[in-house]
């Protein structure tokens, strides 16, 4: 009855394992698998990388900051275009005599007063409102070309952010495997032990060595919560927990991913070097708008005066005028130096966002040369030895043919190697990510088209 008890509970655990691969592989093969939140069948919920990339493009509070940026920027753009409003005035004049009515009566409109009734409307030449205009549209292509930028380090932060949840998960792995064969070990050393083959200082060097590895796979475990609580962090999660479940690997992500290749387009540009060539257009913009300010702008004033006389018809005068500002005490020069001075400064922005876009070209190509050669030396050449040359030692020890010593510093490596090999592996992929980031262009005009 126990053994059959037996089987039966490892048939559930067993169709529970395969339940738990089957949804999975769901999750990576559906898009989305299922919406973030939600529990799965086990209790557990299950986030896949373009889960919380989708998720973080919706929710991430920078990503969010730099939509309230083109908002801004598009406001701006419709006050540089709005004209200034009319002024309306009316004044009258002689109120107060004792002789005010006159032949036409007593009236308001019939005493003797100088009513006059104008609208002025200011009158901008020299270009300022189309130099208004041109600041404000390089205004709106800078605050999109910046989300778009927010946009790619969101993506390539939430991607390293996930390989790093992923690595820790690995590392927790294999921590464990490491210390549940040095239990193995302790078990077998005791049976040595009592049978006088083995002495106690062996056996418990075996137990401390599978005690460190236990330790170190709880601190392991510890580091993955906090990396899955950083996935959450960029994801806009208000009360981050990481009590998820990764829906890809390592081995998927390095597998489907390759480096992309450079653009063809000669006129596409990274978002943030589209960002610090508006803001240098917006800036010369801004530029000849001052030197225009030095230029007064005329104001016209059009009205009507009504001013009855004592005797005869009412006389109405229909009024024309235009005034303007003298430049005699400013010229406007500080604004204009300021403006200068921003030019100047977004010249140095541009060419720093350029030569920086290159470089993170190069350092990530680098990157990922090294980080893959690494991972396929250790993958094909070195793993394969080390996991050999450990089960050989194991072997040894457990006929008696090989030290305490030797087992112990052959664990080690291996253990060592392993986590060496899901480094590397999290080092590729974590470059390509880089790659894909530093070679992430956009034309200007696609980037008009997507938001008119």
């Amino acid at each position: 009855m126990k053994r059959c008890l037996m089987n039966c509970l490892t048939f559930w655990r067993l169709c529970s394992l395969l339940g738990c691969l089957g949804f999975g592989a769901a999750a990576q093969t559906n898009a989305p698998a299922q919406p973030w939140g939600t529990n799965s069948d086990f209790g557990a919920r299950i986030l896949s990388l373009a889960q919380a990339k989708e998720v973080a493009f919706q929710r991430n509070w920078d990503l969010l900051a730099a939509k309230s940026g083109v908002d801004a920027a598009t406001a701006q753009l419709l006050v540089a275009k709005e004209f200034p409003n009319p002024t309306a005035s009316l004044s009258i004049a002689k109120i107060g005599t004792h002789a005010g009515s006159t032949s036409m009566g007593n009236g308001i409109g019939d005493r003797n007063y100088d009513s006059i009734a104008a609208v002025s409307q200011l009158m901008e030449i020299a270009g300022k409102r189309k130099n208004r205009q041109a600041a404000g549209r390089a205004g709106v292509i800078g605050a999109k070309a910046r989300f778009y930028d927010a946009k790619r380090t969101l993506d390539q932060g939430v991607t390293k952010a996930y390989l790093a949840a992923l690595l820790a998960g690995e590392n927790v792995r294999i921590l464990n495997q490491s210390s549940a064969l040095l239990l193995r070990e302790a078990a077998i050393a005791a049976e040595r032990n009592k049978a006088g083959d083995l002495s106690d200082s062996d056996m418990k060097q075996i137990q401390i060595n599978a005690e460190q590895y236990e330790l170190q796979a709880k601190s392991a475990e510890a580091a993955a919560v906090q990396a899955r609580i950083g996935v959450e962090i960029l994801m806009g999660e208000r009360a981050p927990k990481g009590d998820w479940t990764p829906a890809d690997s390592l081995d998927r992500l390095v597998a489907d991913w390759t480096p992309p290749l450079p653009a063809t387009n000669s006129q596409a540009a990274r978002p943030d070097v589209l960002a610090a060539e508006a803001d240098l257009r917006g800036g010369k913009a801004q530029l000849q708008l001052q030197r225009a300010l030095r230029i007064p702008d005329p104001t016209l004033t059009i009205g009507v005066e009504h001013n009855p006389p004592d005797n005869g018809p009412p006389v109405d005068t229909f009024l024309m005028g235009l005034s303007f500002p003298l430049p005699l005490w400013n010229l406007n020069r500080g604004n204009i130096q300021a403006a200068q001075a921003g030019v100047a400064q977004f010249e140095q922005a541009l060419g720093k966002a350029r030569t920086q876009a290159m470089a993170d070209i190069a350092t990530a190509q680098v990157e990922y040369d090294e980080a893959s050669a690494r991972w396929t030396r250790y993958r094909d050449v070195t793993a394969p030895k080390s996991a050999q040359v450990l089960k050989s030692v194991q072997f040894a020890y457990d006929k008696g043919g090989a030290a305490l010593l030797a087992l112990l510093d052959a664990e080690r490596t291996d253990n060592d190697i392993r986590l060496a090999t899901v480094q590397a592996m999290s080092d590729t992929t974590g470059a390509i990510a880089d790659l894909v980031a530093a070679r992430n262009v956009l034309p200007e005009t696609e980037l008009m088209e997507r938001d008119k």
